[in-house]
């Protein structure tokens, strides 16, 4: 009989405690046997040298305990908004969610970003106010702000006192009901603790409601395999070791997946990583063997209802060795850090032998550069970060190559110089504007008998290599940023047996989908951000000339009491110049919440990207 078992996420704004209260968990639990301090850098989950130094989260850290005959993966993440791609990994395997808010701080701009994350997701969530033993701590007023900012739909599970003091508590009003752990299930209420997690205060109420208002599962283990690689680390022996969330099926050391053979396997199970022989349904395993293991893989049938997507970098930086003699010993330590975190995007310029990662902000950028320098013995230099655009095309566009013949390219009978295709191979795809955040999506508009399956063995796989290609293709467009909200369509294929291979294909994608966007034409666009700010009223006319300087239209602000919010679209590129203002502007009582809200078309000569991956 397998044994129940609760994957839980731990989210949180920096600083609002959670690897506090994962350790008094874990303590409570058992597991440990004295509670660890950030500040001291001794905690469970923040093992890496550079967490325990910034006392902040970087990676995401499984530990596992037992309660009421389930066994709790208890997943710590990320708080700082640089990080939100190690939270979205995290994300894709949870089967529920604590989420801690300070009782002082209340709800911060990374809190309704995980919110609405989670909401969308309909993971059961629970809440948690920590700090109500600190100065300043007013849950009453956390609760409005719970209900203005993230979601009316919560349920108070008690309440505090002596707030402020070491001595603060938590008193539970009772025992759930049925119906409130059935809406909490799933998801669609929300209960409320309050608690310090640095004095242990409400914490044992907020852990016995895990197993009686979160949804634990024994998962089916004699379901089709179905498993998610959501982290990947190396180990000392530079091994690829795959964090993996398996929802059905079973994994067995020896089994042989398509990313290679499994050749162990460490369960988390009762505080530790214990060595198996296999992992079932519903369990979080490390596993090795995995060469060609990549985070977000499935193992065996993927799943439609675990997706999602943060907005993507928007700045990047061109990094150089401080000696130039470990040029090629910083591209393997990047890259393996890309293997890491796959929106760490490495780009190689090799007419200017430069390197170009891509980034969320500042703090991620010096975490790379100290990870060079303690892990790898590097020393980086990054210059000034700038800010990463897109290509969109601007219309449609078709172009085909016949094999070992000399064709006009361009099929739409317009006028264009011949060319003489290399290849064994015929090729013809159409290129064309899809609606905004649709990504690339690539279709097969032709016989199948045309089709070269005789190499590719499937339908399926010759499709998921043509998409590969062709998304190879257009991550550098006209201007050399990566094109997307694009629809590309296969509407001619050849080939010549036995001769053809999958190379053949692989080369002449980019000829012909290059020429097709050529003809589409691009425009470059640039990121947007939506930025709330908080100010008081008396500096409103301050803040709004200096957004209209930054070039936001700026609607009238929302008064309430002394305080404005204005509420605006902005450039990302201008978003740190507004930072750096709101301070002087607002006497320091500015408060700035952002987030991506797309790209917008630039307003004159496109800036262009030095193209050479």
């Amino acid at each position: 009989m397998l044994r129940k078992t609760l994957n839980l996420g731990i989210l949180a704004h920096v600083d609002a405690g959670k690897t506090t209260l994962t350790e008094r968990l874990l303590y409570a639990a058992g597991v440990i046997d004295d509670v660890g301090s950030v500040d001291k850098g001794t905690t469970q989950t923040d093992s890496l040298a550079l967490e325990q130094q910034r006392g902040i989260t970087i990676k995401s850290a499984v530990v596992s305990f037992p309660i009421d005959g389930v066994t709790v993966n208890l997943i710590d993440t990320p708080g700082h908004p640089d990080f939100i791609a190690e939270v979205e990994r995290v994300l894709s395997v949870l089967d529920g969610c604590v989420v801690v808010l300070s009782a002082v701080e209340g709800v911060q701009p990374q809190t309704r970003i995980l919110m609405r994350a989670l909401q969308r997701l309909d993971v059961p969530t629970l809440l948690f106010v920590n700090k109500i033993d600190r100065v300043g701590a007013d849950p009453e007023r956390v609760l409005d702000e719970i209900e203005q900012r993230l979601t009316p739909a919560i349920v108070p599970m008690g309440s505090a006192a002596a707030l402020g003091t070491r001595s603060a508590s938590f008193s539970p009003f009772g025992p759930a009901d049925d119906e409130l752990a059935e809406s909490a299930r799933v998801g669609e209420l929300h209960p409320v603790f309050f608690g310090s997690a640095l004095t242990g205060a409400g914490v044992k109420d907020v852990m016995d409601a895990f197993a009686r208002l979160l949804p634990a599962r024994a998962g089916d283990g004699d379901g089709p395999l179905s498993a998610r690689v959501f982290k990947i680390e190396r180990g000392s022996a530079g091994d690829r070791i795959a964090y993996t969330r398996v929802f059905s099926g079973t994994v067995k050391v020896r089994d042989r997946l398509d990313a290679g053979k499994v050749t162990a396997i460490r369960v988390f199970a009762d505080g530790d990583a214990v060595q198996r022989d296999e992992v079932h349904a519903g369990e979080i395993a490390k596993l090795w063997g995995l060469a060609e293991i990549q985070i977000g893989d499935w193992l065996g049938e993927p799943r439609s209802d675990v997706e999602h997507h943060f907005a993507p970098p928007t700045l990047e930086s061109v990094v150089a060795p401080a000696d130039p003699a470990d040029g090629q010993r910083l591209r393997v330590a990047l890259a393996q850090l890309a293997e890491q975190d796959p929106l760490i995007d490495v780009r190689q310029d090799d007419a200017r032998s430069e390197i170009s990662v891509s980034l969320y902000g500042e703090v991620q950028r010096e975490v790379i550069e100290a990870t060079l320098a303690d892990e790898y013995g590097i020393g980086a230099e990054f210059r000034e970060t700038t800010v990463i655009h897109v290509e969109r095309p601007s219309g449609v566009g078709e172009a085909l190559e016949v094999l070992y013949a000399k064709t006009k390219s361009n099929v739409t009978g317009k006028s264009s110089p011949e060319s003489s295709n290399p290849f064994p191979a015929t090729l013809a795809l159409r290129i064309e504007p899809a609606g905004a955040g649709s990504g690339v999506e690539f279709r097969v508009d032709v016989d199948v008998r045309l089709l070269p399956l005789y190499i590719y063995k499937r339908l399926d796989a010759f499709v998921d290599h043509m998409s590969q290609y062709v998304h190879e293709t257009l991550q550098e467009g006209l201007f050399g940023w990566q094109v997307i909200d694009c629809v590309v369509t296969l509407t001619d294929c050849g080939y010549r047996a036995p001769g053809t291979t999958a190379g053949d294909f692989h080369k002449l994608t980019p000829v012909v989908l290059g020429r097709a966007l050529t003809q589409a034409r691009t425009v470059v666009c640039e990121p947007m951000v939506r930025v709330v700010v908080e100010v008081p009223a008396v500096s409103t006319g301050g803040v709004v000339a200096a957004l209209a300087r930054l070039g936001a239209v700026v609607q009238a602000p929302a008064l309430d009491d002394e305080l404005a919010v204005i509420d605006t679209v902005l450039s990302a590129k201008e978003l740190r110049e507004l930072q750096r203002q709101l301070s002087g502007l607002t006497g320091g009582e500015g408060v700035l919440e952002s987030e991506f809200a797309g790209y917008r078309p630039v307003a004159g000569d496109p800036p262009i990207r030095r193209i050479g991956r």
